[in-house]
C-alpha cells in the first residue's frame, strides 16, 4: 500500500462530440457510476472529457498519473478502426508496460454480443503506479467489458504497488492470490 492518501481514478472520455457539448458525455458518467457500484474503497474521481487527439490524450494521461497520482486511468471511446481513433496509440506511447490481457479479454467478451468486436482495439498498461485502461465508448459495452476485466484490476494495482482496492463482493467479486 504504496499510497496511503485519498484513492484517485482517472475517467476519460475520449469524443469529438461530447468535448464540444454537441452530445451529453454518457460513457464517462457510465464508468463512474459502475465504478461506484463496484467499489466499497471510497476514491476521488478525476474526469475530463477531451476531443480525439492522440497528444491531448497522452497528456491528460500522463497528468492523472504524474501529477494527480491516478492508481487507475479508464478512457472510453477512440478504440476502433476509424481514423480518428487513437486512444490505443497514446496510451502505447505513455505506457512503461503493456498489458494485452486486458484487451483481449474484452473482446472476447464484446464478441458474444457482436461480431464487430474484432474490430476493437482496446488495451492496456502501465505507467509507473497507474494502471491505464482504455474501454469501448458505448455504455452497454462499457458495462460488459468493465464487468469482465475489473476482478483483476484491483491486484495488479496491489503488484503496481498503489493503494489497496476492495469491492462489495456481492456486486464485483475480485481475485487476489491467497497469502
Amino acid at each position: 500500500m504504496a499510497n496511503k492518501g485519498t484513492v484517485k481514478i482517472g475517467i476519460i472520455n475520449v469524443s469529438d462530440r461530447a468535448s464540444k457539448g454537441i452530445y451529453e458525455d454518457i460513457p464517462g458518467k457510465a464508468i463512474l457510476a459502475t465504478l461506484k457500484e463496484y467499489l466499497i474503497t471510497s476514491f476521488e474521481p478525476v474526469y475530463r472529457v477531451i476531443p480525439d487527439e492522440e497528444d491531448q490524450i497522452a497528456e491528460t494521461m500522463i497528468h492523472m498519473a504524474d501529477q494527480e497520482g491516478c492508481c487507475l486511468v479508464v478512457t472510453s471511446g477512440g478504440t476502433g478502426p476509424a481514423v480518428r481513433d487513437v486512444t490505443p496509440e497514446a496510451t502505447e506511447a505513455v505506457c512503461e508496460k503493456m498489458v494485452p490481457g486486458f484487451g483481449e479479454l474484452m473482446r472476447a467478451e464484446s464478441l458474444k454480443y457482436v461480431p464487430t468486436a474484432i474490430l476493437s482495439r482496446q488495451t492496456a498498461g502501465i505507467r509507473g503506479r497507474t494502471l491505464i485502461v482504455n474501454l469501448p465508448g458505448k455504455p452497454k459495452a462499457i458495462r460488459e467489458c468493465l464487468d469482465a476485466v475489473f476482478p483483476a484490476i484491483p491486484y495488479c494495482i496491489d503488484l503496481i504497488e498503489g493503494p489497496y482496492l476492495e469491492t462489495d463482493p456481492k456486486v464485483m467479486p475480485v481475485f487476489r492470490p491467497r497469502k
